[in-house]
Parts: structure tokens; sequence; C-alpha cells
């Protein structure tokens, strides 16, 4: 998606050990525009697949997952939660996944009444690298029994392997930018 490569290209910030620091309009501060443009761009894409939800991981994939909800009929949204808290009761499905940016591991929790076997489940993220949340995800929805539709991701570092395994794995993974190397002295990003 161009508009998206044109704003990490004008906005993004490289830092040392492939940190792709967009937090000026993506996970931070929240350009609702784009938000809403990547969503109409995921539609199209996803075009023709039943989407009964989608679901994301807290906190920087609400937002794009919300706006990328209005275009597929106002479906619900469901966001695993890395914390436990006494809001959460009931029945759960949790798994744990281990964190690029944060450098360590942490429990992904859905509560069972928010997702249910046989739902078509589009899941949403803002960023893909190694792929340990978006498999937490899936491992959730695999406990559900939900059917996952397709994977959207706002940006994959392609240099990464997590989309390659998604891909080998049979997932429907859709990114709108792909960064194909990143060069923190230089501040160079390129793209697929």
């Amino acid at each position: 998606m161009k508009e998206l490569e044109d704003r990490i290209r004008r906005d993004g910030v490289v830092k040392p050990g492939n940190v792709l620091k967009v937090d000026g309009f993506l996970n931070h501060q929240c350009d609702v525009a784009l938000f809403d443009d990547m969503g109409a761009q995921w539609a199209r894409i996803f075009a023709g697949k039943r989407v009964d939800k989608i679901l994301t991981i807290e906190a920087s994939g609400i937002g794009i997952a919300c706006l990328a909800a209005r275009h597929f009929g106002d479906v619900p949204v469901v966001f695993a939660k890395k914390t436990q808290s006494i809001n959460l009761e009931g029945d759960q499905y949790v798994t744990t996944v281990y964190s690029f940016t944060k450098q360590r591991e942490f429990p992904v929790i859905v509560a069972k009444k928010f997702l249910a076997a046989g739902e078509h489940v589009l899941l949403i993220d803002d960023f893909l690298a190694n792929g340990k949340a978006m498999q937490g995800l899936i491992d959730i929805c695999t406990k559900a029994g939900a059917i996952i539709e397709g994977i959207g991701i706002a940006v994959e570092k392609g240099f990464q392997p997590g989309g390659a395994m998604l891909r080998k794995a049979g997932y429907d993974v859709e990114s709108l930018a792909i960064v194909t190397s990143m060069d923190s002295e230089t501040g160079t990003i390129k793209f697929a």
C-alpha cells in the first residue's frame, strides 16, 4: 500500500537492532484516516471471505482492527489481553507469546464467551517480525475451534522469519507494507 509505505519513509525512524519506530502515526499516536484506508484495503484483499469477527492483540492492534471492522460490516473486534485482571472472569483461552519489542514473554488471554467454535476470524496486527504474537492468536483460535480466514498486517519485516513461516503453514498473510531492509545508520528503508 503506497500510502503506508510513503508514510513510513517520511515519518518512520530506523533504530539499531532492527527496530522500526512508527509511533507518530501507527502505534502510539494514531492516524485515523490512514487506519481507515488500511481497513478499506484489507476489505478489498479479503473480499469474498466470511469474517464474523476480527481478533487482534493489545494494544497497538486495537485501533487498526476497529477501523478495519467498519469495512467488514461492523463485525465485532476482540482483542487478546496481555495481563490478567479482575475484569477477566469466566473461562478463558490462554497462551504465552514472546514480544520482540518488549524482549519478554507475556500471557495472551481471550474470554471464551467472545470467541466460539465455527466463527470465521480475521487476524489483524500492526507488525509482523518473528511471528510470535500471531502464533499466539492462532493458538487461541485453534483452542476455540475458530476458522482463520486470513491475517492482515500493517507492516511486515520481510527480512525476519514470521511472514514466511505463517505462509508456509498455509495462512493467507496480507501485509500492506513489507520492509525488505532497513539501515539505522542511513535511515534507509526498502520495501518489497
